[in-house]
């Protein structure tokens, strides 16, 4: 059996014991357990066996890289959410000019309307009536106020350039 093998026999479940209690997800302790042992045999240089025993370090090690992880884990959480709910500022000034840009092109579209043509548009948009009730404020027919508004929103749409 090679070197790493039996650092592995000895003290991986161990490892693995104390990083699945910190972590608790299985697929994410088999990944630290794997990071320590490759630590611990990079780094088995570092030992000082005058601080305390072999599987005290590795252990200790092993600690300190779960909560690492869960503590990772936890920030990475914490700004997805920050992200997920952070207020993009509206921008008062900027909304007010588009929708001031807006009303021009429509007031500049609607002066390009027949005179009938405006008065039915602004009676039922503007004003709120109905085709029946701009007729009766027209005297005129209710087909004729279809026709007339039918031609101005045409008009209208062409001038906007709003697609169909």
């Amino acid at each position: 059996m090679d070197a790493f093998g039996a650092v592995y026999e000895q003290v991986g479940a161990s490892v693995f014991g104390v990083v699945r209690r910190v972590v608790r997800d299985p697929a994410q302790s088999e990944e630290v357990t794997q990071d320590i042992l490759l630590e611990v045999w990079r780094t088995a240089g570092r030992f000082d066996a005058s601080r305390g025993s072999a599987m005290n370090w590795v252990m200790t090690l092993a600690h300190r890289r779960a909560v690492d992880r869960v503590r990772s884990a936890q920030k990475r959480t914490e700004r997805e959410q920050r992200a997920a709910t952070a207020d993009i500022p509206y921008d008062t000034v900027a909304e007010t000019v588009e929708t001031n840009l807006d009303h021009e092109r429509v007031r500049r579209c609607l002066g390009s309307l027949t005179e009938v043509q405006r008065e039915a548009v602004t009676l039922a948009y503007y004003g709120g009536y109905t085709y029946t009730q701009v007729a009766e404020l027209l005297g005129v027919a209710t087909g004729t106020v279809k026709t007339r508004m039918r031609d101005g929103l045409i008009r209208l749409r062409d001038c906007l350039g709003v697609g169909v």
